[in-house]
């Protein structure tokens, strides 16, 4: 006796993009699937309501659909999934408005329009978190990245700095105080890239790349290169005063303990020393170094008042010539102001370090 061609039960559910179908049958291989027409053709061999048979049924869709369908077989049921050719929501199934009697709603997959539609919305969220994530890059990505970029400036800052030092210092122990005089024209260029450089260092701080506070960061930039770039840059006349040697000794010595803690620090490394020099060597030099910019000032005072540079005479009816040394002599004031703000904050740094050595109370 030949086995019966029977109809399996068939259960759906919708999606703005898929449609999903549920053939109850077990223990099916090999089924014959396929979309001709906008019409499923579906025909295999397994068990099913009406025992061990085979069982086909054939479903024309309400709308477009692409041709390929893709099914998963399990022990117990046919998954078959169909992509829609244009993503909307559909009323019914079939093109025939009457349903067919082996087709039922798939609950368990079930889910209304505005359901959908909020899952839709879920997954295309995930979906552009997801894009957005790959293009920044994971944390751990954009950890090393900043790690690596801040040890390369440091790196860079070190090495600038380091050379200044080690030029002055041989140039003095060879020369002595001859050394004094051409200081500018030797280490000058490396000092104006250092310190144009160290602009990195505030806007660092300033969005957020390191932790430093960006008030004592700009003090210090600002300072540096007012010295620098006016002070000594402007103004030939200064350019061959020991007060420049001073000034660039300091400061040199200081980067050249302060640049290697940070890199150090970039790959989690601790050298007891180094820390210690870091957060101790400023402690004389900061004061001798603002006493050698207060110098300076003081020195380019009656250099700026016989040349008249950056001098100007206000417009009438005030008409009265107002010298850019009155500015100098404000400078000094705001430059002790500078020293105490950056001292405070470094003060406050070592303390934290180190903490302080409570007494035991008998």
């Amino acid at each position: 006796m030949e086995n019966q061609v029977l109809t399996p039960h068939v259960y759906w559910a919708q999606r703005h993009r898929e449609l999903y179908l549920r053939v109850e049958l077990s223990d099916v291989q090999n089924p014959a699937i396929s979309i001709t027409e906008n019409v499923l053709h579906f025909k295999a061999q397994g068990h099913g309501a009406k025992g061990d048979n085979v069982y086909e049924f054939h479903l024309e869709f309400l709308d477009l659909v692409k041709p390929e369908p893709v099914y998963r077989l399990t022990q117990r049921q046919v998954n078959i999934t169909v992509q829609k050719k244009v993503s909307q929501w559909w009323e019914r199934l079939t093109k025939q408005e009457k349903r067919p009697l082996f087709l039922a709603p798939d609950f368990d997959r079930w889910l209304d329009e505005s359901d959908a539609e909020m899952e839709l919305r879920a997954k295309e969220e995930e979906r552009l978190n997801k894009l957005r994530l790959e293009s920044q890059g994971s944390p751990e990505t954009l950890t090393s990245l900043k790690k690596g970029y801040l040890f390369m400036y440091n790196l860079v800052q070190f090495l600038g700095f380091s050379w200044i030092f080690v030029n002055l210092t041989v140039r003095f122990f060879i020369l002595g105080k001859e050394s004094f005089y051409d200081t500018f024209h030797t280490v000058a260029d490396m000092m104006y890239f250092c310190q144009m450089l160290a602009v990195v260092e505030t806007i660092n701080a300033a969005i957020g790349v390191t932790k430093t506070p960006v008030i004592p960061s700009l003090i210090q930039l600002l300072g540096r290169n007012f010295i620098l770039f006016i002070i000594f840059g402007t103004m030939e006349e200064m350019q061959n005063k020991a007060v420049v040697f001073f000034v660039f000794y300091i400061w040199s010595t200081i980067e050249i303990f302060r640049y290697p803690f940070y890199m150090l620090s970039c790959i989690d490394m601790d050298w007891k020393v180094l820390t210690w020099l870091r957060y101790t060597v400023w402690i004389p030099l900061y004061p001798l170094g603002c006493l050698a910019e207060a110098v300076s000032v003081i020195q380019s005072i009656p250099v700026f008042n016989e040349t008249g540079r950056f001098s100007f005479t206000l417009p009438y009816p005030v008409k009265m010539k107002v010298r850019f040394s009155f500015f100098l002599q404000i400078y000094l004031i705001m430059l002790f102001l500078g020293l105490y703000i950056n001292f405070r904050h470094l003060y406050k740094q070592r303390r934290r370090r180190y903490g302080q050595k409570k007494k035991k109370v008998h």
